[in-house]
């Protein structure tokens, strides 16, 4: 996982990971994006420090973290908040980079 560049936030598709370093929940989800991208052999999240990034964080109204930010064909398509497990993340992934997944 990498952080994010000004660059890579005009790109118009990417998983963005927004957190605070002292938050234990994000700390938590950080490792099961680190798993996934383990299992894919490939870089899949960016991530943010919310802490850097107030603007960003207002003008996408992020309402808490850790955030999964996902941005698909320049627009914000979700949100999500509630990470629960490995295959919750993976379902966002074959629903919004399917192309990951063929062989």
């Amino acid at each position: 996982m990498q952080q994010v560049t000004k660059v890579q936030l005009q790109q118009s598709d990417y998983f963005l990971y927004i957190f605070t370093p002292l938050c234990g929940t994000c700390n938590l989800a950080k490792s099961m994006l680190l798993k996934i991208e383990q299992m894919q052999k490939q870089e899949v999240f960016l991530e943010m420090n919310a802490s850097l990034h107030p603007e960003f964080m207002q003008t996408y109204q992020v309402e808490s973290v850790p955030c999964l930010l996902i941005k698909k064909d320049g627009q914000i398509v979700e949100k999500i908040y509630a990470f629960r497990d490995v295959a919750n993340i993976y379902q966002y992934l074959l629903k919004h980079k399917p192309e990951m997944f063929a062989f």
